[in-house]
């Protein structure tokens, strides 16, 4: 391989080296403007979402270093904002609740060893060139499950807020309901410091969102408690000792054994990560007008969980809020991340003390806030007004992750999708079709019912694929549409503008209907037959059956043709 090959290939894996050759000056005012301002919302926010985790508050500021320079050495975003998100952190809680046997030191060892299954899953996919699997999932799915996620998040916070302990869960009535249980033993000052932090954070954002709120509403609370001494006088949890230092890079330790049973878990946290960062990397690059490859996005993702692994840190992913605020602020290439990353290793190595007196209810405050935004009640209006079945898979997402909860939820989203498109296509769209007055066009009849017919003439448009699954339907079709006609059907066109594909077992039921009608003296017509589709007719065999002179480049000629036999065959 030649050295020319070889940059090439490192700038198409590694885009830090088509950037950074190229870095301009008036680039940096910006970038250095978005590190500094994300690191001061992403500190809190990254403990708030180990809490969140079930974790050390910590391990959230060691997935905000390593994984963040990886990604900007291996991302196509200039601007995404990688790091902890509050989803990620809900499904690790989820998926690891039942499996670390009430051991602190067992669940942090899973949550390490899932972010390196799905650093390697997401690997695989991006080398696999499986970033096509971030369109399985449609945009009411994904409204649903997250609204019912921020929802749960949102509750799951209250004991935090409120000062009471309470078993993890993440079934919304069962937090609801263990909520209400422990509502007389709340600690007032917490809910007074969380209640407090929750304004200050609401007014700060409506007045700019840039200003590092988060960072700000932790500082006042743990102001207030230090002064006050409130941990000791009045009961306020704190996050107390956080470690000094950077992470020592070590391979996660855990029981093999567990791996399977992790397996789950880590498919689902990168199939919504993946979700999560190409949606927020594709309408900032739209917005920016250059393009983001899916498939190399896996590949850095991978590789940043590959990194927190390594870091002793949890899953990360892109963050919707936070690549907001870094593109608000001016960031131009990937140096924002790796500015962002040095100020949280500096926080890590010279600035822990500061974090000692944090109260948790500020924590659950910024987490609380931060989910806010993942709700959308407006899409129901939009879904009853555009697509009611839309409205039923964002009701299913939505319900099942809320009663169900996280994985049960989601999986319930993706078979329930699935079905629906097996439904969509095999029974299809079709169409009855006759002529606009004084026109060559042909539109449906129930549309346009000025349009002109032709007795013993059916033309029929079917809108999708014909293949093994929807068979039937276009068979039972063809004869319930024939029957209904006023008189009897003597010929058949079919305009075949829509279908992209013909399988072999549709192939077979043309062959049968071709030989059907023709018992019956009934002529078919083909027009609008696409080249690859007529590729498949003419090794079957299908072409030389029918005829060459069946088949039409427009639905005109094929109806005159039928209606020229239609009148030989009844006079």
């Amino acid at each position: 391989m030649s050295t020319s090959d070889l940059l090439q290939r490192l700038r198409h894996w590694m885009p830090v080296f088509q950037w950074l050759p190229g870095y301009q000056k008036n680039y940096l005012r910006g970038d250095v403007l978005a590190g500094v301002t994300v690191a001061m919302m992403l500190i809190p926010q990254a403990m708030s979402y180990a809490l969140l985790a079930g974790l050390p508050p910590y391990v959230g500021l060691y997935a905000s270093v390593v994984p963040l320079l990886l990604y900007a050495v291996f991302g196509t975003s200039r601007e995404l904002a990688v790091g902890p998100t509050a989803l990620q952190a809900l499904l690790v809680a989820s998926g690891l609740a039942v499996l670390a046997d009430g051991s602190a030191s067992q669940y942090l060892a899973l949550a390490v060893m899932l972010a390196l299954m799905v650093g390697i899953i997401e690997l695989l996919m991006g080398l696999a060139r499986l970033g096509y699997l971030a369109n399985f999932l449609s945009q009411p799915v994904i409204s649903g499950f997250t609204s019912a996620a921020a929802l749960i998040i949102g509750f799951s916070q209250l004991q935090h807020l409120i000062g009471v302990d309470l078993p993890r869960t993440d079934n919304l009535l069962a937090l609801i309901w263990m909520t209400l249980q422990q509502w007389q033993a709340l600690n007032p000052v917490a809910l007074l410091i969380g209640a407090g932090s929750i304004g200050l954070l609401v007014v700060l954002r409506w007045l700019n969102p840039l200003i590092p709120g988060p960072l700000l509403g932790v500082a006042v609370a743990t102001l207030v408690v230090w002064l006050l001494r409130l941990d000791s006088q009045a009961g306020v949890d704190i996050v107390g000792v956080v470690p000094s230092g950077l992470p020592t890079p070590a391979f996660p330790v855990v029981e093999w054994s567990l791996v399977v049973d992790l397996v789950p878990i880590a498919l689902t946290i990168a199939l919504i990560g993946l979700v999560e960062s190409i949606a927020v990397a594709r309408r900032i690059a739209n917005e920016h007008g250059y393009d983001v490859s899916p498939d190399r996005e896996l590949v850095a993702l991978g590789v940043a969980n590959m990194g927190a692994a390594l870091s002793q840190a949890m899953p990360v992913t892109g963050s919707f809020s936070r690549s907001a605020v870094n593109t608000r602020a001016g960031a131009r290439t990937g140096l924002a991340g790796i500015i962002t990353a040095g100020m949280i290793a500096a926080v890590l190595l010279a600035g822990t003390s500061l974090l000692h007196f944090i109260p948790t209810a500020a924590l659950a405050a910024v987490i609380m806030v931060a989910v806010a935004g993942l709700l959308d009640f407006r899409i129901v209006g939009r879904l009853w007004r555009v697509r009611r079945d839309d409205l039923v898979m964002w009701a299913i997402a939505f319900g099942g992750t809320l009663l169900l909860g996280v994985q049960t939820g989601i999986l319930l989203a993706i078979v329930a999708s699935l079905l629906w498109f097996v439904v969509r296509t095999t029974r299809p769209h079709y169409a009855v079709m006759g002529r606009l007055p004084d026109s060559a066009a042909y539109r449906n009849i129930d549309r346009y019912p000025e349009v002109v017919t032709y007795p013993g003439v059916l033309i029929v448009r079917f809108d999708a694929q014909f293949y093994f699954g929807n068979v039937a339907f276009l068979r039972d079709t063809l004869r319930r549409l024939e029957v209904e006609q006023a008189t009897p059907v003597r010929a058949v066109v079919l305009d075949a503008a829509a279908v992209n594909q013909l399988d072999y077992s549709a192939d077979v039921m043309l062959h049968e209907l071709l030989r059907d009608y023709r018992s019956r003296g009934i002529g078919l017509f083909l027009a609008n037959v696409k080249g690859p589709v007529r590729d498949v007719m003419v090794r079957s065999g299908f072409v030389a059956a029918l005829g060459e002179q069946r088949f039409f480049i427009s639905t005109e000629d094929a109806v005159q043709a039928a209606r020229e036999w239609a009148e030989g065959t009844t006079a």
